[in-house]
C-alpha cells in the first residue's frame, strides 16, 4: 500500500515537472501575444452578441426567444468558444475569471490589463453592432435586478453565482481530475444552470463586460456597479474556496488560464 502510494506521488512529481519544463520558454513567447488578444476580443465579442442579443430579438420579435432560451445561449456559446480558442488565450471572456486566475497566481499580472481591454473592447463592439442593426429596443439586452427585487439582492445574487463559476472554472483548469477541455461542458452547463433559476433575480450575469457594454451603449450606468462589484468579489471568494479545496496553483492550471499555443507549436513537423 505505501509503495503504490509512494509510485503515485512520483508519477504526479514526474508529470508536474514535464509541465514545467513545456511551459519555458516558448510559453511565455511575447510574439503571441497579439493573437491572444484578439482571441479574447472575438469571443467575448460573440459572447456578448450572443448574451444581450437574445435579449434584443426576444423584444424585437415579441417573445420568440423565450427566457429559457436566453440563458441557454449563452451557456452553450461559451462552451464552443472554450473548445475552439481556449488553447491560443484560455478563453477567459469575463474580467472576473482574468482577476480569479491571476489572483490564484495562474496568470502574469502583467497579462491582465490587455486581456480586460480586449474583453471590453469586443463586449461594447457587440452591443453596438446590435445597436445599429435593431436599434435600442430591449434595453440592449442588459442585465438590471428583477420587478420587486433591490439592489442588495442581486448583489448577493451576483456574488454567490460569480463565486460558483469561479470555483468551476478554476476546478476543471487544475487538472486534479485530468478534465482537460471536457471543462468546457462543465462551464457552460453551469452557467445555463444559473440562469435558469437567477435570471430573473439579478439577470445571471457573473461578467461586469456582458453587463457594461449594454449600459455603456444605451447611457444608463444606474444598476452597472452592481454587476462590477458582484462578479468582483465573487471572483476573490472562488479563489479562496479554490485554495481550501485544491490548494497550491498548479502547472495544468497555468496552461488553462494562459492557453497552450507556443507548447503546440514548439513541436516542429518533420
Amino acid at each position: 500500500m505505501k509503495k503504490t502510494f509512494h509510485t503515485d506521488r512520483q508519477n504526479v512529481f514526474q508529470h508536474g515537472r514535464m509541465i514545467q519544463k513545456q511551459l519555458s520558454p516558448d510559453f511565455l513567447d511575447p510574439a503571441h501575444e497579439w493573437r491572444r488578444i484578439f482571441a479574447e476580443t472575438w469571443g467575448t465579442f460573440l459572447l456578448v452578441l450572443v448574451g444581450a442579443g437574445s435579449g434584443v430579438v426576444a423584444a424585437k420579435s415579441a417573445g420568440a426567444v423565450t427566457l429559457g432560451m436566453q440563458v441557454v445561449a449563452p451557456g452553450l456559446m461559451v462552451m464552443v468558444i472554450i473548445y475552439f480558442m481556449g488553447t491560443v488565450s484560455g478563453a477567459h471572456l469575463n474580467p472576473a475569471v482574468t482577476l480569479a486566475f491571476a489572483v490564484r497566481r495562474n496568470f502574469p499580472w502583467r497579462r491582465v490589463p490587455g486581456y480586460v481591454v480586449a474583453q471590453i473592447s469586443g463586449g461594447v463592439a457587440a452591443v453596438i453592432f446590435l445597436c445599429t442593426l435593431f436599434g435600442k429596443v430591449g434595453a440592449l439586452g442588459a442585465t438590471r435586478p428583477g420587478c420587486n427585487v433591490d439592489n442588495g439582492t442581486a448583489l448577493a445574487i451576483e456574488v454567490v453565482l460569480t463565486a460558483g463559476l469561479v470555483n468551476t472554472i478554476l476546478g476543471t483548469a487544475s487538472g486534479a481530475r485530468n478534465i482537460g477541455t471536457n471543462g468546457a461542458i462543465a462551464v457552460g452547463g453551469y452557467i445555463v444552470l444559473a440562469g435558469l433559476w437567477a435570471a430573473p433575480i439579478s439577470g445571471a450575469s457573473m461578467n461586469p463586460v456582458r453587463s457594461l457594454a449594454p449600459d455603456l451603449v444605451r447611457g444608463d450606468l444606474s444598476t452597472t456597479w452592481i454587476y462590477i462589484v458582484g462578479p468582483v468579489i465573487g471572483a476573490l471568494i472562488g479563489v479562496a474556496f479554490e485554495w481550501i479545496l485544491k490548494g497550491k496553483p498548479t502547472c495544468a492550471g497555468s496552461i488553462a488560464a494562459q492557453g497552450s499555443l507556443d507548447i503546440k507549436n514548439s513541436a516542429k513537423p518533420d
